[in-house]
């Protein structure tokens, strides 16, 4: 529960640090406004890496394991490729 928590509020930082990149691409056209873009995009993707970092983690150390369709399927196959014992 705690991971997932930890994901929701990081993509919330993403899309309220894109959102502003935007505000302050679309208001004005100067030097400033343009730091300030480039600010907000650079911490968009510092976040953005540091996101996908942690969850790799923690799904290959097995504190976070996939339920999702995409690991159903997954077992689904390991199931039919393992061979019966008889």
């Amino acid at each position: 529960m705690i991971i997932k928590s930890v994901v929701i509020i990081a993509f919330i930082l993403i899309i309220i640090s894109l959102g502003s990149a935007l505000f302050h691409l679309i208001n004005r056209k100067t030097e400033e406004v343009s730091e300030k873009t480039v600010k907000a995009l650079t911490f968009r993707i510092t976040l953005s890496i540091l996101l996908f970092i942690f969850v790799f983690i923690a799904v290959a150390t097995g504190i976070y394991k996939p339920d999702g369709l995409g690991a159903k399927m997954h077992m689904q196959r390991l199931i039919k490729t393992e061979p019966s014992n008889k």
